[in-house]
C-alpha cells in the first residue's frame, strides 16, 4: 500500500514539468488526481507552453499507474472557472486531501513591449493563481474535517531575489514567489487549527520545458546577472522534477505529519550562498 492510498490531490500547471511530476508521483503512492492547466500561450511568454496535447499526456501516464484522473483546462487566474474545475473533480474522485498550488510562469528574456502587462501577467498567475487554488478547496477541506496537506510550489527567487537585471519579468517573477511565501504563512496560520499543514517548496532551476527551452537559454547566456539566479552552491546546473515531487511527498504523507509553516528549498545549495 502506497503512502496516499485513498487520498486525491488537486494540482495546477498539471500538463506538463514539476506538475506531471507531481501527479505521477503522487499516483505512484495510490492518489487519484484532478490535474488542471491552462494548455494556450499566455500573451508575454515568448516560449512554447503547455497543450491540451500535453494534459492529455499525463492523463495517459496517471491511468497506466491505475489511479483515476480528471483533467480540466482552466486558468488559475480565474476564480469562477477554478471553482468548477474543483467540484467537478470531486464529484467524480471524491474529496481532495492535498492542494498543490502548482501552476506558474517565467517571462524571463521575453521581449516586454509593455513591461507593466509583464509585471501584471506573473503576478497573475504566479500569486494570484496560488490564492485561487487555495481558496477553492480550503473551506471545504475544513468542513469535511479530515485535515489535509497543501504545498504551494515558490523558487529560490522566493527567497533571494538573487540575479535580478531590473526587468519587469524578473522583478515581477521574485515579487510574486515571495508572495507565496507570505501566502503560506497566512493559510497555515489559518488552517493550521482544522489539522490542514500548508507549506512551501523553492526549487532552484530544474529540467523542465519552463526553463530548457532557446528564449530562457539565451537569457541567461547574455545575462551576467541572470546567470546568478541558477547559480547553485553544489556542482550541477539544474535538478531532476523528481526531486521536488519527492520533497511534496514528504510534505503531504504521514511522514510530514507535524510539519507545517516552512519554507523547504530543494536548491542544491543555491540559499547557503
Amino acid at each position: 500500500m502506497g503512502k496516499l492510498e485513498g487520498k486525491v490531490a488537486f494540482i495546477t500547471g498539471a500538463a506538463r514539468g514539476q506538475g506531471r511530476s507531481h501527479a505521477l508521483r503522487l499516483a505512484q503512492e495510490g492518489a487519484d488526481i484532478i490535474a488542471v492547466d491552462l494548455c494556450e500561450q499566455v500573451g508575454t511568454i515568448d516560449y512554447p507552453m503547455s497543450t491540451q496535447e500535453d494534459l492529455d499526456e499525463t492523463v495517459r501516464q496517471v491511468e497506466a499507474l491505475d489511479r483515476r484522473i480528471h483533467a480540466v483546462k482552466v486558468d488559475v487566474r480565474d476564480q469562477a472557472a477554478m471553482k468548477a474545475a474543483y467540484a467537478a473533480g470531486v464529484a467524480e474522485l471524491g474529496p481532495v486531501d492535498i492542494v498543490l498550488g502548482n501552476a506558474g510562469i517565467a517571462p524571463l528574456g521575453s521581449a516586454e513591449p509593455d513591461p507593466e502587462r509583464t509585471f501584471d501577467e506573473v503576478v497573475a498567475i504566479n500569486l494570484k493563481g496560488v490564492w485561487n487554488t487555495v481558496w477553492v478547496a480550503a473551506q471545504d477541506m475544513i468542513d469535511r474535517g479530515q485535515g489535509g496537506a497543501i504545498v504551494l510550489t515558490s523558487s529560490t527567487q522566493g527567497l533571494t531575489g538573487r540575479g535580478s537585471d531590473g526587468s519587469a519579468a524578473a522583478i515581477g517573477y521574485a515579487a510574486a514567489k515571495h508572495g507565496v511565501v507570505g501566502l503560506m504563512r497566512s493559510f497555515a496560520n489559518w488552517l493550521g487549527p482544522y489539522g490542514i499543514r500548508v507549506n512551501t517548496v523553492h526549487p532552484t532551476g530544474v529540467h523542465t520545458p519552463m526553463v530548457e527551452n532557446e528564449v530562457i537559454g539565451r537569457y541567461v547566456e547574455e545575462n551576467a546577472d541572470a546567470a546568478a539566479m541558477v547559480a547553485n552552491l553544489m556542482p550541477i546546473d539544474l535538478i531532476d522534477a523528481v526531486d521536488i515531487s519527492n520533497a511534496v511527498l514528504y510534505l503531504v504523507s504521514d511522514d510530514g505529519r507535524y510539519v507545517s509553516g516552512v519554507t523547504l528549498p530543494v536548491d542544491a545549495g543555491f540559499t547557503a550562498r
